[in-house]
């Protein structure tokens, strides 16, 4: 699809074609009017979002890893939600990481044109020795960007399972990928500027997704996050707070105890239930799947 002018994501909003007349808190009130659309259209794809989720679940469980690949805002969104991944979770970096078209540097500046390469995606994917067991998940705003189509067909190529992010129905009949997931928001605010409502769903899509998967993995108990580990001051305090909610325990002794796990939450919470050294505690974690509710409910 080659006609740019046909996609939602650059079609001018009615709405807001007077915007610069406006005062100030006009002008805030149009924006937060328009952001109001945003969660409405992520729901409306809950069953595309579940079966994503299942899909990541599935090959994460037979050693697959998640790579997001995107161009600016898209990318740079993809990039964040796996750097959060880790510290939140307990995941190791590998297991989902983020591709943006330009590098590095464009995470910080944009770089004009890197996008327009279909092949730089495709070799972005080579580089990290994509496997048939891994999951890519394209997002691009428009649907159309030759950067992530190139990551895609390389997907499909090689077996890996595809999804796909856009916020442009337009292109949906198009996108070589297995899962499309297509919240429309509607046109932007300021005509073709992505970074706005297009941004915020597709942030939101991350989140759910992420979060969902590591849900399903084991890496949360209740709505805690026991797989955190204690690496700096704010994480010690709530690794400590996590310990003292589900053990009954004193915050000095939830600190101990915390310290004889070398940091891990969801083994000092198995070793205080079940009686056991760290050995153990991972031991009983590994055999009940790394799920914390198994391995003390036992």
């Amino acid at each position: 699809m080659k006609d740019r002018a046909k996609l939602t994501t650059e079609k001018r909003n009615r709405k807001t074609k007077d915007i610069d007349k406006y005062s100030t808190i006009g002008i805030v009130d149009i924006i937060n009017s328009q952001d109001m659309l945003v969660a409405p259209a992520v729901a409306k794809e809950r069953k595309r979002i579940a079966a994503a989720v299942d899909v990541i679940v599935k090959r994460f469980k037979q050693g697959g890893r998640l790579f997001y690949v995107g161009a600016g805002t898209s990318g740079r969104l993809g990039v964040l939600d796996a750097a959060e991944c880790p510290p939140t979770y307990g995941v190791k970096p590998a297991l989902v990481q983020g591709i943006i078209a330009g590098g590095r540097r464009a995470l910080v500046r944009s770089v004009e044109g890197a996008e327009d390469i279909t092949e730089n995606g495709a070799e972005a994917l080579i580089k990290k020795h994509l496997k048939p067991v891994d999951i890519v998940v394209g997002i691009a705003a428009c649907g159309i960007t030759p950067f992530v189509w190139g990551a895609m067909k390389k997907a499909k190529q090689l077996g890996a399972a595809a999804i796909f992010i856009t916020c442009a129905p337009q292109a949906k009949k198009y996108i070589p990928a297995d899962i499309i997931i297509n919240p429309v928001v509607g046109p932007e605010v300021i005509t073709g500027s992505t970074r706005m409502k297009a941004g915020t769903a597709t942030k939101l899509v991350l989140n759910t997704l992420t979060t969902a998967v590591m849900i399903k993995i084991g890496k949360v108990y209740g709505n805690l996050m026991v797989d955190l580990k204690a690496s700096n001051f704010k994480l010690r305090d709530r690794s400590e707070r996590i310990i003292m909610q589900l053990t009954k325990l004193s915050r000095p002794a939830a600190g101990k105890l915390l310290r004889k796990a070398d940091g891990r939450v969801k083994a000092a919470i198995v070793m205080h239930v079940r009686k056991v050294n760290l050995d153990k505690a991972l031991n009983i974690l590994n055999e009940c799947d790394e799920s914390l509710r198994a391995a003390i409910g036992r």
